[in-house]
């Protein structure tokens, strides 16, 4: 495996300080106002904000759903303040802390409640998704290349999938802010293996989940995937990871928008029915690990697969390493112990990045400030599979 550089730590990044003493808080208040709590929920969802803000990390209560696992896994970092912990397990056990605090594995009625439902929810019935869903009535005017060329931009970039379905063969790349794109690499696998396995890693639910479904009826329907094993959070992760009971509601939205919504889900379902679309989930994808640490019971589908393709920001995190890359390391070189190909697609929402052009991050970094963290810009990437001429380009 190739030399990993360090982990980042919470305290050496200013954006991920601020995710723990600004936007946790922030967080706890926003679920407070969305619900009322009882007087036990608040008080441990206050107390874990100010902890988070300026205390240190506790370990869960004794007795709690997955208390001796946690403990194996955080006795270093107990007793320490948050942002001394590594950036990638402190936010994850923070989700941890939070479901526990809300009584999401307790017995009665907060039992298995997605707190973050309301936000989700609001996303689904909003602007962003309507327009994606209304665009896709003019997608049947494109040809098969760049209708797939506009979904695969609608997934990449999630809540802005409206502006994804609305581009047109002329000049997509133009308006999508990429920092490096290999979406012609993974063409051609997906062209070089029809009918194969794709495994697709969902992120975010709401508007980004809707463009994964779609994406993925465009792959079955054409044939470039002969199945697609859609992997979700078996529980509320972070704010708007996607569970299966968001597959459930973004299928239902398709369902009752405009014809070609309705014609999307109605395939999907037929897919289903026919055991070419499954909805997969694993403990391991609320595990405060990265990738290197896959289970066996994960390799060996990932290793079968045509492509896994890995959404969003936080998988890509684990993808690489959440970790002081420089970014020019090659993204084929920082996967290199992935069991199969692998292609990332992910608007960038925190400080790692690799597989630039040497000019790109000089250029960035020297006009665009926040670049890394901002969600303004994304890239495709595309690794273990036959290599072939690649663009790594801001555009």
């Amino acid at each position: 495996m190739t030399h990993r550089p360090p982990v980042i730590v919470s305290s050496e990044s200013p954006f991920a300080t601020d995710v723990f003493v600004t936007r946790h808080p922030a967080l706890v208040e926003r679920l407070l106002t969305a619900w009322s709590f009882g007087p036990e929920q608040e008080h441990r969802l206050r107390e874990l904000a100010e902890e988070s803000a300026h205390g240190v990390i506790r370990p869960l209560p004794t007795g709690a759903h997955g208390a001796e696992l946690w403990d194996g896994w955080g006795r270093e970092y107990f007793g320490r303040p948050w942002t001394e912990a590594p950036f990638l397990w402190a936010e994850s056990f923070f989700y941890r802390r939070l479901l526990d605090a809300a009584g999401y594995f307790d017995a009665g009625a907060w039992r298995q409640v997605d707190v973050f439902a309301p936000f989700k929810e609001a996303e689904l019935a909003g602007e962003s998704v309507s327009a994606t869903l209304s665009a896709l009535d003019g997608l049947a005017d494109l040809d098969e290349d760049a209708r797939g060329r506009a979904l695969l931009l609608a997934s990449l970039w999630g809540n802005r999938a409206d502006l994804g379905f609305q581009l047109t063969a002329g000049r997509p790349q133009e308006a999508s802010g990429l920092v490096a794109d290999e979406s012609e690499r993974l063409w051609e696998v997906l062209r070089g293996s029809p009918g194969g396995t794709v495994a697709v890693v969902a992120d975010n639910a709401g508007a980004e989940l809707v463009a994964d479904l779609v994406l993925i009826d465009h792959l079955l329907a054409t044939g470039l995937a002969g199945d697609v094993v859609l992997h979700v959070k078996p529980a509320p992760y972070y704010v708007s990871d996607a569970t299966s009971a968001d597959v459930r509601l973004c299928r239902y939205r398709l369902r009752t928008a405009g014809p070609a919504a309705r014609a999307v889900e109605a395939r999907l379902r037929e897919a289903s029915t026919a055991g070419r679309l499954r909805v997969g989930t694993d403990a391991f994808f609320c595990a405060p690990f990265d990738y290197t640490a896959l289970p066996e019971r994960l390799r060996t589908p990932f290793a079968a697969a045509s492509v896994t393709v890995m959404k969003g920001d936080l998988n890509y995190r684990r993808l690489v390493g959440d970790r002081w890359w420089e970014p020019t390391v090659p993204f084929a070189e920082a996967t290199d112990y992935f069991p199969g190909p692998v292609a990332a697609l992910r608007t960038l929402k925190s400080d790692v990045v690799v597989g630039l052009a040497p000019e790109v991050p000089d250029r960035l970094d020297a006009s665009v400030p926040g670049w890394r963290t901002a969600g303004t810009h994304g890239l495709l990437q595309l690794a273990g599979a036959p290599w072939s001429r690649s663009r790594h380009r801001l555009l």
